[in-house]
């Protein structure tokens, strides 16, 4: 079974590779780690660090040494992070340490995620109904864009061949939480953050049309529906078999439903391409939350062209954790690999059992592993729940 620990290399380079594989492997019993490879700004609370209790990546960088051999021709290109050349790569040590720590490698790969890229190429952003820029996130329809996710995970698994490639959001994203210091004072409910967050802009219009999809009239209604939800007094529900119905919640409005339809079309053979350009020693999965269809993913499509799928599963109670594993394995088929991402993060886990009933239901209703959020974020005693949820499966 994969069991694995999300983690940050600066969480390895403060406690030492040798000391942070004894506590996934012995204390926590895992047996394989997942690094973050390519990542976004944020500030973190570290309480494991001897130093950086408080800390802030850089914005949109990579944490290992791109190939420039790989690059020379793309329009978007990585920027490896300052950390690297401070402090060392950390994916060649644990790729080089393997047999020393036993732990395998998995890679946890920010895809379009990324406002430092989305600045510098305005164009290549998904974009409202209105034409607004969402500078976080590079568009999936973009060809520029897929060749860097493309690229980046080549890169990866040519050069570190790391046992697994876990993609996040090489997918569309969210309106809300996606950026910094947002401002809200509307109150935008799920369907309203929805429709702000579909994307209209000149890639995703020209492949829609390209399809014989009625985009433009989709647009209009989006943008319809955004100038109303604006003017109301206070948020309503439009739509209330949303987000349950899936793209059957907009049935009567044709051109959108159409539009939604095809919007899995992008990111699915995106999935694809990235596959098909990694190295086959490394396995790839996709990390995806429990309406993958908000961002365009159809995971049965998805399932057909890579190697699996980690689903998240935060702030669940078992039962739930368990649909949603059931329908992913429904989704994803027999063979492909299923794993569950479990977070310990407190309130949400307040004591061990909470994480053992989530971690047994998963396994239970067909998970082949899981991952764990965060090993940097987390008390060290936190790590010992991780234990005791292990232990409970067997």
């Amino acid at each position: 079974m994969h069991l694995s620990m999300w983690t940050y290399p600066w969480d390895i380079q403060d406690q030492g590779l040798d000391a942070i594989s004894a506590e996934l492997s012995t204390r926590a019993g895992l047996n394989t780690i997942s690094m973050a490879t390519s990542y976004h700004a944020g500030r973190f609370l570290q309480p494991r660090s001897p130093q950086q209790k408080a800390y802030f990546p850089e914005d949109g960088t990579v944490y290992f040494r791109p190939d420039e051999s790989l690059w020379q021709d793309k329009l978007i290109r990585p920027l490896m992070a300052e950390n690297v050349t401070e402090r060392g790569d950390m994916l060649e040590a644990l790729t080089r340490g393997r047999d020393a720590t036993g732990l395998r490698v998995s890679c946890w790969t920010v895809c379009l995620h990324n406002s430092r890229l989305g600045m510098l190429h305005p164009d290549h952003v998904t974009r409202n109904a209105f034409g607004n820029p969402n500078y976080y996130n590079l568009c999936p329809s973009s060809p520029a864009a897929r060749a860097y996710a493309v690229t980046l995970v080549r890169d990866i698994t040519e050069n570190y061949r790391p046992d697994m490639v876990e993609l996040e959001s090489p997918n569309f994203m969210g309106f809300a939480h996606e950026y910094h210091h947002e401002k809200d004072g509307v109150g935008l409910n799920a369907e309203d953050d929805f429709l702000l967050s579909l994307c209209f802009c000149d890639h995703c219009t020209a492949r829609a049309a390209k399809a014989g999809v009625p985009a433009e009239g989709a647009r209009r209604t989006v943008a319809r529906f955004i100038a109303e939800l604006c003017e109301r007094a206070v948020p309503e529900r439009q739509f209330p078999d949303f987000p349950a119905a899936g793209i059957d919640a907009f049935r009567d409005h044709p051109d959108l439903h159409a539009y939604l339809a095809w919007r899995s079309e992008p990111v699915t053979s995106l999935i694809g391409e990235i596959k098909a350009a990694a190295d086959p020693a490394s396995r790839i999965v996709l990390i995806d939350l429990k309406d993958g269809w908000l961002g365009g993913v159809d995971l049965s499509a998805v399932g057909k062209l890579c190697d699996g799928a980690i689903l998240c599963c935060y702030d669940m109670t078992p039962d739930a954790v368990g649909d949603v594993i059931r329908t992913g394995r429904a989704a994803i088929g027999p063979e492909k690999f299923l794993g569950v991402g479990l977070r310990v993060f407190y309130p949400e886990v307040g004591e061990a059992a909470v994480l053992a009933a989530r971690a047994k239901a998963a396994v239970d209703a067909g998970a082949d592993g899981m991952n764990f959020y965060n090993y940097g974020l987390i008390p060290a005693k936190r790590l010992d729940w991780v234990r005791a949820a292990i232990d409970g499966l067997r």
